[in-house]
């Protein structure tokens, strides 16, 4: 007769730094973009929910404006090799990486106001791409800052 299977033995639990057992409950799920979440659960009550959303988008131009960040970040970087490259990987012309890279010669304040734009509550945006490229083709910051003022300054009806 063979001898019995030994009885495993439980894990210690974790303590924390006085002596005292940690223990926390877990839900595991699908999170954001597919990815696995985990969310306390149990005496504390159901993980909060997340913030509300606020109304309307994110202004097309801040959304280039990030881009052109993103691709720079991935170009210095290494992850690709050049802009070729980095369009074929996006799946655009290398004239529009170009363009959408070009607005990085903004000065840094008017990127900075760019990216913090009211967001669009209905129709089109007031500022387009095109206004940027505008923009950004001046060499001086100063004159940027100019045209930046001139381009986003209140609407009159």
């Amino acid at each position: 007769m063979s001898p019995a299977a030994p009885a495993p033995v439980p894990a210690p639990a974790p303590q924390d730094a006085a002596g005292g057992v940690l223990s926390v409950r877990v839900r595991l799920g699908v999170g954001p973009r597919g990815r696995l979440a985990l969310a306390p659960t149990g005496a504390h009550g159901p993980a909060p929910a997340a913030p509300p959303v606020p109304a309307g988008r994110v202004p097309r131009v801040a959304r280039m404006v990030a881009l052109a960040h993103r691709w720079q970040d991935l170009l210095r970087d290494g992850t690709v090799r050049d802009q070729a490259a980095l369009a074929r990987l996006v799946g655009v012309t290398r004239q529009r990486v170009t363009q959408v890279l070009d607005l990085l010669r903004l000065a840094p304040d008017v990127q900075e106001e760019i990216l913090f734009l009211p967001r669009v509550l209905e129709g089109r945006d007031h500022l387009r791409h095109a206004h940027l490229l505008a923009v950004a083709a001046e060499p001086l910051w100063a004159e940027q800052r100019r045209a930046w003022s001139r381009l986003h300054a209140p609407r009159r009806p």
